[in-house]
């Protein structure tokens, strides 16, 4: 499992990123040519190195020729959608453009449908937005952390006036994640840079072996410190990983209860590690539901919404939990009823357990009309032929 920790010392911005994945590894040829499934032109891009303090770092600089104009979320969600760019590639851009587009929802009150990107509607943002989630897929990241981010001081001008360091929309953006405030003289993590991390990271850092080593430069030379961005890459040297989480949790008792598998079904796509529901007795004895949802701390405000959209709950209460969850990875084994998707997880002794996929034993079963638990027992063993090991859940 390759993981990527985001040591954003002097900040972060989009092309920052942009340059610290350039520097590990990722081709400014790829870039071009994914570049070129999207429907934008007049634009140059450029890679050069730059000195900080000593340390080599790459910029990368995307060099606009014309005006440039405003677009809605809505329209670069459909200008993503109807592009050529790979899925995962889609889903991590618009996860990014989405966290953007609610910060500047409740920022300025209005709909998330209604918000307009100024400065991160123009060509460069969004190429840095989109050239991000590229570098993440070429360079097999699957898994990304952050440290403390510096969140500067001062105030700066926008086209809404004069506003405090952090923005408004960067100190929404950055919940959930760690910061240090009144660290810097300057703004050090922009919007764009904010919402790269709210959509991938997780706090950090993890304990990790580092394999690489990637340094991205900013445009400024700050006074105080380097201006770079350091992106370490490395592999988990624990099999054991120690989150922070939290826990929403909901008492229902007027919800039909056909809608449960719905409002399941919503909250695990919308990111929740883990929803189950429990049986109680509520008050004047009434039969209800306990809800509870496992999330990670950024999720908080999307999987309320889901929460108080799809159920008849008037409140949701969240605390922080503590979890050990082994490392886990999926990988797709061949059985001789066809492909079978199986979840690994390695134990602290060296030991692992596999778990094939119900859904894809289930399918291969009523296709090939044969009892389910044979195509369970073929993936199990297909894991065991292929690695050498003992593959028992």
């Amino acid at each position: 499992m390759k993981i990527a920790y985001f040591d954003a010392f002097s900040g972060i911005s989009g092309d920052m990123v942009i340059g610290a994945l350039l520097d590990l590894g990722l081709s400014l040829d790829v870039l071009k040519t994914e570049y070129s499934k999207l429907p934008l032109d007049g634009y140059t891009l450029r890679q050069s190195e730059r000195i900080h303090s000593g340390i080599r770092a790459i910029k990368f600089d995307v060099e606009v020729t014309g005006k440039q104009h405003e677009r809605s979320f809505r329209s670069i969600a459909d200008m993503l959608e109807a592009s050529l760019l790979s899925e995962p590639v889609k889903t991590t851009a618009l996860n990014i453009f989405t966290r953007l587009a609610e910060a500047e929802a409740h920022v300025h009150n209005t709909s998330v449908a209604d918000v307009h990107f100024h400065e991160v509607g123009a060509v460069d943002s969004i190429l840095d937005i989109v050239g991000a989630a590229i570098g993440f897929e070429a360079l097999g990241i699957q898994a990304m952390f952050t440290g403390p981010l510096p969140m500067g001081s001062g105030f700066v001008s926008s086209r809404h006036g004069i506003l405090p360091v952090p923005g408004p929309a960067t100190a929404e953006l950055v919940k959930g994640l760690p910061v240090r405030f009144e660290d810097g003289q300057s703004e050090l993590v922009t919007p764009t840079g904010a919402a790269i991390l709210a959509a991938v990271a997780q706090p950090g850092p993890p304990l990790f072996s580092i394999t690489q080593v990637g340094y991205g430069a900013g445009a400024r030379t700050l006074s105080d410190r380097p201006n770079v961005l350091r992106v370490c890459l490395g592999h988990p040297v624990s099999a054991v990983r120690h989150e922070q989480l939290l826990v929403l949790e909901t008492n229902i008792d007027d919800l039909n209860p056909e809608w449960y598998e719905y409002v399941m079904e919503r909250l695990f796509a919308a990111g929740a590690r883990d929803v189950f529901f429990s049986a109680v007795q509520m008050k004047k004895n009434r039969p209800g539901i306990l809800l509870r949802v496992l999330c990670a701390p950024q999720e908080q405000g999307q999987l309320s919404a889901i929460i108080f959209n799809e159920t008849s709950t008037l409140g949701i209460r969240s605390y922080p939990v503590d979890r050990l969850a082994l490392r886990r990875e999926q990988k797709e084994v061949q059985t001789t009823y066809g492909p079978v998707r199986v979840k690994i997880a390695h134990q602290p002794n060296g030991q692992v357990n596999c778990a094939p996929e119900y859904d894809d034993c289930k399918r291969l079963a009523q296709e090939k009309n044969i009892p389910l638990k044979l195509v369970y027992e073929a993936a199990l063993q297909g894991v065991q032929s292929e690695d050498g090991q003992d593959a028992s859940r």
